[in-house]
C-alpha cells in the first residue's frame, strides 16, 4: 500500500469521511471538516503509523492531503 492510500484510510477513520472523497488536494479543516481537536488527533495517529514525529511548525504547515503525504515521504 502506498503513503498516500495509508494516509487516506487513516484520515477516512480518524475523521469518519469516505476514503474515497480524499484527493490529494483535500484540505483536512474545510474539506474534511477537521477541528482542532481532529488535526492533533490525526497527527498523532499518523506519528504511530509511519514512525515520525511531527514538529509545531510543521503541523501548521499541513493544510491538504498532499502536504502529508509530502511530510510522511521526507
Amino acid at each position: 500500500m502506498d503513503t498516500f492510500t495509508k494516509v487516506v484510510t487513516l484520515l477516512g477513520n480518524e475523521l469518519g469521511v469516505d476514503p474515497a472523497t480524499i484527493t490529494p488536494d483535500s484540505d483536512i479543516i474545510r474539506d474534511l471538516g477537521a477541528d482542532s481537536l481532529d488535526v492533533v488527533q490525526m497527527l498523532m495517529a499518523l506519528e504511530d503509523e509511519f514512525g515520525i514525529t511531527v514538529s509545531e511548525d510543521e503541523a501548521s504547515n499541513l493544510k491538504t492531503v498532499r502536504d502529508i503525504v509530502n511530510l510522511i515521504e521526507k
